[in-house]
């Protein structure tokens, strides 16, 4: 190993007790900072980004690739907005979270402290640079940042931006450390920081995922991909479900909570599935379905068990029809990702029935696949969506990157009494 990434992640660790160490008032008006210095650094985030882009094109990157790499005003608009959504949001250090008095009077509190060190591992995200960083200095971290090449140039403007409000507020740079060198000999290098790093957060396909888990000596928060569900219940009002359809795979089909298996009640199936099939086709969606589908439109392709278990991440969904509620929840179990389901129904017993049954990270009733996502839950931004049962479950805010220790508060209690003399 060259040690090139042990330097950095030093660096890291060390400045990260002067970020935990700040007021609560002094890291709120870091991301502030950060937030104005996006905004001033536009242009220049601009332009590396269009050089980005166009080497990516050159390189035959995809569609969803693509839309995940591209900025533009309103995007760099959003970044500067979710830095001062987080910053705006309670601060978590510090916070007891529970308080007991035992029978011996001792006091058991616990409290929130930062994770430490939370290194970000990502491809073509160029916002996760400015989220990640936001959230983990509001949450008392430090972040070491490895973004992949397509990204190169405007992670380091958007690092760049950072780092002067860092210096702005007389806070290290090293608080926020940008890997710029992208070879994957660095990321193994990483992985391997068990005495330095707390946790590791992958954000990106199926294969960097199960690559850093695969070869990690760090603790790892992960999703492998989101295989979301729509069903439509047979008590399902048809227009609430075709919104929610739609939305949830044609309005951004490269992000992992866009839909990618349609399931439908039979008996419901006749005044929905036409409807649907129709606005599908409108929306460029190609569909494939199983006998019962194909009943309402020959020309689909046949779906596989393979096409259940896909996460396309373009403008393609599986489509299957069900006898029952039971039966949807039985697809959902086997071919879930953990990730979001959906229901569209209008009976209350049915959706208690989904929601108790299902154990995805999020499950939403009769609303878009697309809210599973931390600024539209309330979190400001995201730092990844963990479908790992550990610590945090579902979209990753501020308090996710902190843990609860015990502090325990007394006056000379002993557990074991002291000998006395003979």
């Amino acid at each position: 190993m060259s040690g090139y990434v042990r330097n950095l992640a030093q660096a890291a660790r060390a400045a990260q007790a002067a970020i935990a160490a700040a007021e609560a008032s002094t890291r709120r008006a870091l991301l502030e900072g950060m937030a104005e210095r996006l905004l001033a650094g536009q242009d220049a985030i601009l332009e590396a980004n269009a050089g980005d882009l166009a080497r990516a094109r050159q390189a035959g990157a995809g569609k969803a690739t693509l839309d995940r790499l591209a900025l533009d005003p309103e995007r760099v608009r959003g970044m500067a907005e979710a830095l001062r959504e987080v910053a705006a949001q309670a601060d978590p250090l510090g916070k007891v979270t529970r308080s007991d008095v035992r029978p011996n009077g001792i006091r058991i509190e616990r409290q929130r402290i930062p994770l430490g060190l939370v290194a970000m591992i990502y491809e073509a995200r160029p916002n996760v640079t400015a989220e990640a960083a936001a959230l983990c200095l509001k949450a008392g971290n430090a972040v070491l940042l490895r973004g992949g090449s397509e990204a190169a140039a405007s992670n380091a403007a958007i690092a760049g931006c950072l780092h002067a409000a860092l210096r702005d507020a007389g806070l290290p740079e090293a608080a926020v450390s940008l890997v710029v060198d992208t070879a994957r000999e660095h990321v193994l290098e990483l992985l391997q920081l068990s005495d330095l790093i707390d946790l590791a957060i992958p954000r990106g396909g199926e294969s960097l995922i199960r690559f850093v888990a695969e070869h990690a000596r760090v603790p790892v928060i992960k999703h492998y991909k989101g295989v979301c569900h729509l069903y439509v219940d047979r008590a399902a009002d048809v227009n609430v479900a075709l919104g929610l359809l739609i939305d949830g795979k044609a309005s951004r089909p490269g992000v992992c909570n866009a839909l990618e298996t349609l399931l439908v009640h039979r008996d419901i199936a006749p005044a929905f599935l036409p409807r649907a099939l129709a606005a599908l086709r409108a929306t460029g969606v190609e569909a494939r379905g199983d006998a019962a589908t194909r009943a309402f439109d020959a020309s689909l392709a046949e779906a596989s068990d393979d096409d259940y278990a896909a996460e396309f991440l373009d403008l393609v969904i599986a489509i299957r029809v069900v006898d029952s509620l039971d039966e949807a929840i039985a697809h959902v179990r086997r071919f879930t990702s953990d990730h979001t389901e959906v229901i569209a129904t209008a009976d209350p017993a049915a959706a208690q029935a989904f929601v108790d049954a299902v154990r995805s990270s999020a499950v939403m009733v009769n609303a878009s696949s697309r809210f599973n996502d931390g600024g539209q839950l309330g979190l400001g931004a995201e730092i990844g969506i963990s479908t790992t049962r550990l610590h945090a479950y579902g979209p990753m805010g501020v308090e996710a990157l902190t843990i609860e220790r015990f502090v325990v508060r007394g006056h000379g209690q002993l557990r074991h009494p002291l000998p006395t003399g003979r």
